[in-house]
């Protein structure tokens, strides 16, 4: 008997599933996209145990004649494709035709689907194998019912994360469909009481006050543009004030299907060159409208990942878009108007050319100064200081004088116009241009020359060259804790406001004052959530705080632990919050955003994380929060105690980050660097 089979459709529909039926969010984002391409505009969602019990879908859309609800259930079955080339050019939502086939392989599903010309049909499918098909009562629509996700294939069941996470992954996906058909409504039910409702939306701004509250809708920018017969792009980004640390705010969609593309991600990114630092991320919805046969849906067996034709181009376009944006609103300057008149507002002002000589001739440099430099200094002593920078340019005169007295200065060019004729006629031009005259242009330029010609003297002869300042750039050494004095640190300065010097017996130190501040923080603060709660300090007035779905279910999970920080918390009507206190050691404006950053990290960790990791994530956030920033001047007392306290911490060299804290220059470094040794 040979060894090669043919599966059985049971077993291939279960193959398929573990390609297509992830986690319940995959089995509901199916179910979605079918209830949209059938035209749905009400659609009703309903979740309980994270989606592994029981996950409902009812729409209001064209529904299903009893033959097509028994069809449907089959391999391969599908109304959205006729032919091959119906492939190249795919237009819907769904198309594979193994969604429904895949879920009932692995759970237990239940459809009901009305027509308008028709009465409704119930199908019963358990594990693949079809129960019952009967006629039932059922408005225009369909509902389709799953129950016990994973109920005959425990392998599967066991590998699913808590109910939080997945209520996550749920939560998420309908933000992202409801933010990609803003005139439909959709309600999510999770546990019997409602998470998200939003009825149909004029426009999309209309959509996301609906999703993300007020906060956000003041913060956003219309974005329009794109390339033609490329990609067409529009949506919102947001100001730079509005920042993320995760890009889970950012959303994508290309011709209606929400997508995860690294490219429109990097593309993002580079909109925002120079904008945001490292680390941070915008708020971002966008739609991307592309010719059918430029993209390629086909990829992935979820359907979110995508392929571009040119994929550059799209690219381009994106981040083209979003910079436009930016200049519309001033966040930053418009280019294409400094392209086309880059010496707007400048003095025009042709300098004579001086020949410099071969530099392997023979002779000294010293003798290969132009004679015209004589002329010069005469022209610019004689003229009065007209500005702070004439005045500047007069002082380096003298000292270019006493230069030339040193030297014979050859003619080289007897032709040349006299500088005291062209600096009368740029004064002469500046005082009918401008009432205030401008620094001497002549004097920059002039600098500029003289400045080339003592490089390239210096460089021609044999006298040693200093070395270069950051020649012990590379010395300075991350600090381990079993160096750290147990005598203590004693600090001698601040660098640019934001460092501490210090010395210790070893040699120099180099002290990240914030960095510093948060690791004694992040020990204060961990210590408070494992034995008693943080103090608190009363707002005068409590700030509200608009939650979006997903913000929402995060603070269900974490508002006892908040609370333990030294926050006042009170949940509001809908999924507005009420801050009435903040924890002692922090500036009452940074408590929003400080509550706003904590809920994303634990978007992040999509609810995975551990209670005790957890309250490190929290801890973490409240102490970079509530640190001594840069640019902050200290006085010796408060560098003393920063160093003190710094000692007593659990780890003094590294921040909860991950940063390193303390950089050390050692009397063995300093000394080698000098050439001592």
């Amino acid at each position: 008997m040979g060894k090669i089979r043919v599966l059985s459709d049971n077993l291939a529909n279960q193959i398929a599933a573990g390609e297509v039926v992830e986690r319940p969010a995959s089995v509901a984002k199916e179910l979605l996209e079918n209830s949209l391409d059938a035209g749905a505009t009400r659609i009703l969602i309903e979740i309980e145990a994270g989606g592994r019990r029981l996950l409902k879908i009812t729409d209001d859309g064209e529904g299903m004649t009893r033959d097509d609800a028994v069809l449907a259930f089959e391999r391969h079955a599908t109304s959205k494709l006729r032919t091959l080339e119906d492939l190249n050019s795919i237009a819907t939502l769904g198309f594979s035709g193994e969604a429904l086939a895949s879920i009932a392989s692995v759970a237990r599903v239940e459809l009901t689907t009305k027509t308008k010309s028709e009465s409704a049909t119930r199908v019963v499918i358990e594990g693949g194998r079809l129960i019952d098909v009967k006629d039932a009562a059922h408005p225009v629509g369909t509902t389709v019912i799953v129950r016990d996700l994973f109920f005959n294939t425990p392998a599967r069941r066991k590998f699913l994360r808590s109910e939080a996470t997945e209520n996550f992954h749920l939560i998420n996906l309908v933000t992202h469909y409801a933010l990609a058909h803003p005139d439909k409504a959709f309600t999510l039910n999770n546990n019997g009481r409602e998470a998200m409702r939003v009825t149909p939306a004029r426009t999309l701004r209309e959509r996301a006050f609906q999703i993300f509250g007020g906060d956000l809708i003041e913060s956003l920018l219309a974005v329009g543009g794109g390339r033609e017969f490329i990609a067409k792009v529009s949506g919102f980004i947001s100001a730079p004030r509005e920042r993320r640390t995760t890009r889970d705010a950012q959303y994508f969609f290309i011709n209606g299907r929400f997508v995860r593309d690294k490219i429109l991600g990097r593309a993002v990114t580079e909109g925002y060159r120079s904008v945001l630092p490292h680390g941070v991320y915008p708020v971002a919805l966008l739609f991307v409208e592309i010719p059918t046969e430029e993209v390629d849906v086909n990829v992935h067996p979820a359907k979110t990942e995508v392929r571009f034709r040119r994929p550059e181009a799209v690219r381009e376009s994106v981040t083209e878009a979003i910079r436009a944006a930016l200049m519309s609103s001033g966040i930053i300057p418009d280019s294409k108007g400094e392209d086309e008149n880059p010496q707007a507002g400048a003095t025009e002002f042709s300098m004579p050319n001086i020949e410099l000589p071969d530099q392997n001739a023979a002779g000294s440099p010293k003798d290969f100064m132009p004679k015209t430099a004589q002329e010069m200094f005469d022209a610019l002593a004689s003229a009065p200081p007209e500005s702070v920078e004439n005045q500047k340019a007069d002082d380096n005169l003298q000292l270019h004088k006493q230069s030339e007295a040193e030297f014979s200065v050859p003619i080289v060019d007897e032709n040349a116009p006299s500088f005291e004729t062209l600096a009368n006629e740029q004064r002469s031009n500046s005082e009918e241009m401008q009432p205030t005259p401008p620094a001497h242009p002549i004097v920059r330029k002039f600098e500029t020359e003289v400045s080339t010609i003592d490089h390239w003297a210096q460089s021609n002869t044999s006298e040693s060259v200093m070395p270069p300042l950051d020649s012990a750039a590379k010395l300075p050494k991350s600090v381990g804790v079993d160096s750290l004095p147990s005598s203590g640190i004693r600090p001698i300065g601040q660098l640019h406001q934001s460092y501490i010097i210090a010395t210790d017996a070893q040699g120099l130190l180099l002290v990240d004052q914030h960095v510093a501040h948060e690791r004694i923080l992040f020990d204060k603060f961990r210590r408070y959530l494992s034995e008693r709660k943080a103090e608190s300090q009363n707002l005068l007035l409590p700030e509200t705080l608009d939650l979006s779905p997903a913000q929402a279910a995060a603070f269900n999970l974490v508002q006892n632990d908040l609370e333990d920080c030294g926050f006042g918390l009170m949940r509001l009507s809908g999924r507005t919050v009420a801050i009435k206190a903040v924890p002692a050691d922090l500036p009452a404006g940074e408590a929003r955003n400080l509550l706003r950053e904590i809920l994303e990290t634990i978007d992040a960790e999509k609810r995975g994380t551990a209670r005790d990791t957890l309250r490190d994530d929290i801890a973490a956030s409240l102490a970079c929060k509530a640190a001594v920033k840069v640019n902050m001047s200290l006085t010796m007392e408060k560098m003393q105690w920063l160093c003190d306290k710094l000692l007593t911490t659990s780890s003094p060299t590294t921040c909860p980050h991950g940063r390193p804290v303390i950089l050390r220059l050692t009397m063995k470094d300093i000394e080698r660097g000098f050439h001592r040794t």
